[in-house]
């Protein structure tokens, strides 16, 4: 199922857009852009690097899923957001960000409920 509400596309762009730049920065980190001559993985601990790992992939893919309007990208957005907010909310040492970061992810995943919302009310007003 594709999201197809003609006002909504722009609206998806700007969370793919979000998103893009949030894998971005999370390949950033990965990549030891902070760290200077200190390997990533040193910096972080393996178990971390892992986890920005999946969720950067995640993002990346999601932005695109998101960008050509299909469904799975929203999916997985929210997937990859939720587990990441659980996962710092539970106190998991390993899962670090900053108090803009945790607001930014909020909102994010707040922006895909919506856009979830939106969709079906389009959907049923469609059917009608």
């Amino acid at each position: 199922m594709l999201f197809q509400a003609p006002n909504l596309s722009l609206y998806i762009r700007i969370v793919a857009i979000l998103a893009l730049v949030l894998g971005l920065n999370d390949a950033a980190r990965l990549l030891g852009v902070n760290t200077g001559s200190l390997s990533p993985i040193t910096a972080m601990g393996s178990t971390a690097f892992v986890y920005l790992a999946v969720f950067c992939l995640a993002k990346l893919f999601a932005a695109v899923g998101l960008w050509i309007r299909a469904s799975w990208g929203a999916v997985l957005l929210v997937g990859v957001t939720a587990l990441e907010l659980a996962l710092y909310l539970a106190g998991n040492a390993d899962i670090r960000m900053s108090m803009f970061g945790f607001v930014v992810r909020l909102i994010l995943l707040a922006a895909i409920v919506l856009i979830f919302a939106l969709s079906l009310r389009f959907a049923r007003a469609h059917a009608d």
